[in-house]
């Protein structure tokens, strides 16, 4: 092939790639155009882990203050990180000036550096959830640096907690990565208590309006989802409450999907591969029936007391 013909290709799709098309424009932030990186916030969730786990994720340290050092270094640099990626999330909002961004990331990312005690505390609870509903694993170590559900709960803890701080883009993304990550898909908005564990997890959706309470178990395969849309006068959906409220001391088997604004009533068992969709008292099991076959009755769910 002739270079003069080879530039001529590269020249001329160089030159339509480059123009903005109206669809483009539409999709790309009009204030300064900066934008989150992904890269930096996967260091803030490493950071995270470090700062939670300081033993599992960095040379476990003997010495009350050499692991405050380097915990101190830890939670410096996290902040540090945050407060620009904070930043740029908020400048995806023209309306927001260079100067106020600085000033709302710096007070934002110490909001979020205030959450990482109780964030530490609630994964502390996951973790022990997690041991005491599998007796395959062996100790808590285990479950900290091999189970996906920490990897997800991690990424779901922080990016809840940016998103009740106001902080816009940063928390979704949090979640999308620790979704490619794992197969777990929590989104940031969702309502999780204490003590609760995914088992397995992958194939597992929790809504954005979801309310789940404390010792929670879920299964692979679980979806916690929306039934349908309200929509508005232009045709989009309303945002409004229509995921599951799951209460305490539920659990909720491989492959069943719960849809709408309903009530699993605490102390109940949803069996495997069940569709809901209405709600179900407290001390419920919700089974499959059994196929009777000399009528040809297909399965039906049935809800027994527990």
């Amino acid at each position: 092939m002739k270079l003069n013909f080879a530039e001529e290709i590269l020249s001329r799709n160089i030159g339509l790639l480059s123009k903005s098309s109206p669809e483009e424009d539409l999709m790309v932030p009009a204030g300064t155009g900066a934008f989150p990186s992904l890269e930096c916030l996967r260091e803030v969730i490493s950071l995270v882990k470090s700062i939670i786990f300081p033993d599992f994720f960095n040379r476990r340290r003997n010495s009350c203050v050499t692991r405050a050092h380097y915990i101190g270094v830890g939670v410096d640099k996290l902040y540090t990180i945050l407060r620009r990626e904070i930043e740029n999330g908020l400048r995806f909002d023209e309306s927001i000036s260079r100067e106020d961004s600085e000033d709302a990331a710096s007070r934002l990312a110490l909001g979020f550096i205030d959450t990482l005690p109780e964030i530490k505390r609630l994964m502390l609870t996951d973790v022990e959830a997690m041991f005491n509903n599998d007796p395959a694993v062996e100790n808590f170590g285990e479950i900290i640096l091999c189970y996906p559900v920490v990897q997800a709960m991690v990424h779901y803890r922080v990016a809840h907690s940016l998103l009740k701080l106001g902080i816009p883009v940063i928390p979704r993304i949090i979640t999308e990565l620790a979704h490619s990550d794992t197969g777990i898909d929590i989104h940031p908005g969702a309502t999780i208590g204490q003590y609760f564990s995914i088992d397995h997890g992958t194939g597992v959706v929790i809504g954005e309006t979801c309310v789940i309470g404390d010792h929670v178990t879920l299964y692979q395969g679980v979806t916690l989802g929306a039934r349908n849309f309200s929509l508005d006068s232009n045709g989009r959906p309303v945002n409004i409450p229509r995921h599951p409220i799951i209460e305490d001391n539920v659990t909720i088997y491989s492959n069943a999907t719960v849809l709408g604004r309903i009530t699993i009533g605490h102390d109940s068992i949803i069996g495997g591969n069940i569709w809901l969709t209405e709600s179900v008292p407290p001390g419920s099991k919700v089974l499959q029936g059994k196929t009777i076959s000399s009528n040809n009755k297909p399965n039906t769910t049935t809800v027994q007391p527990n």
